[in-house]
């Protein structure tokens, strides 16, 4: 591994981390305070044109990185409407 590739590696997994840890908050508080649908439908997207390009140009540090962001995106979202139907339940 180059010094370039753990730069990378690393970059991506302060990035996983972080995002996978605002996903495991908004599930434990139960709630969508702060929290627009919309930021899990751009990830949604994004996550997958970030993926496939990364694909397309070979690199394997993006293709990995972009993928598991698309499944926090994913979660994020059923997640998201899970908290909002007992939002919608106990108001």
């Amino acid at each position: 591994m180059t010094f370039t590739d753990a730069i990378g590696w690393g970059a991506s997994a302060i990035l996983i981390a972080t995002l996978a840890r605002q996903v495991y908050t908004q599930w434990r508080e139960r709630t969508t305070d702060g929290v627009s649908r919309w930021l899990f439908i751009g990830q949604l997207c994004a996550s997958i044109g970030f993926t496939i390009y990364s694909w397309r140009v070979g690199n394997g540090v993006f293709v990995f990185t972009n993928s598991v962001l698309l499944i926090t995106a994913i979660v994020g979202q059923l997640i998201y409407k899970r908290n909002k139907r007992i939002a919608e339940r106990e108001g």
